[in-house]
């Protein structure tokens, strides 16, 4: 067992878990503007593929250690940050004269549904980013601590247990922030619960490709790190 950051810790592999994670915080905040209807629940478009951010998140912690995970966990963010500044100062710029998106017939009503799709009030970022934060870093500190107090056993005792503590913390959040005041307070709740279980079930769901994922890791990076010494402070960039 190593449970240090040398040597294998740092392979491709890892580099490519970054990626995936990036990409589905990215694409999912991107395609979250779409409800959609499952059976009698609403939801959001991304729920489709955010889970699997806090499934990669999982195997970031338990395989590599938090402060790894926290390391990804603010790429994440600075990546996801530079997607919503691009995304506005390219609603910005001004529309060519001959410009129309597929199926619209002027650059005034496609810079409409640019905007529509794509445009991002102040409110619902401020809450997506505080959300993502809180959740991601409650689901890596409760499943770094629980693998240490489980002494490594009941893998899918503490991933499912993770991410019950961040799904909540990240659907409470950006719920009641993006919506209070708007919505009444008993269908927040609603909201928030329904989000909540629908995102855990997903990855309760997931739990044996989590299992094979991080056996593999495990064997072939040859590292399994339990944080026994380490600082969770959230804002420390260094491992």
């Amino acid at each position: 067992m190593i449970s240090s950051f040398s040597g294998p810790a740092d392979s491709g592999r890892l580099t490519i878990l970054t990626a995936g994670f990036v990409t589905c915080l990215i694409v999912s905040n991107i395609i979250a503007v779409k409800l959609i209807s499952v059976g009698a629940l609403i939801l959001p478009a991304g729920v489709v593929i955010f889970p699997i951010s806090y499934i990669l998140g999982d195997v970031l912690t338990e395989v590599y250690g938090y402060a790894r995970a926290r390391r990804v966990i603010w790429i994440g963010f600075g990546c996801n940050l530079l997607a919503v500044c691009a995304i506005w100062i390219g609603g910005l710029l001004p529309a060519a004269s001959f410009w129309a998106a597929p199926g619209l017939e002027s650059p005034v009503e496609s810079q409409r549904a640019y905007d529509a799709i794509l445009g991002f009030t102040p409110r619902l970022l401020i809450a997506s980013f505080l959300g993502y934060l809180l959740g991601e870093f409650l689901n890596s500190f409760v499943l770094a601590r629980m693998k240490v107090a489980s002494k490594g056993r009941f893998l899918w005792l503490r991933t499912i247990g993770s991410t019950l503590v961040g799904q909540l913390a990240d659907s409470g959040v950006f719920i009641l922030v993006a919506f209070s005041g708007m919505v009444p307070m008993l269908v927040l709740w609603q909201m928030v619960i329904t989000q909540w279980l629908v995102k855990s079930a997903y990855e309760a769901l997931a739990t044996p490709l989590t299992y094979v994922l991080v056996n593999w890791l495990k064997r072939v990076e040859h590292v399994d790190h339990y944080d026994r010494m380490t600082d969770f402070n959230p804002m420390k960039w260094q491992a």
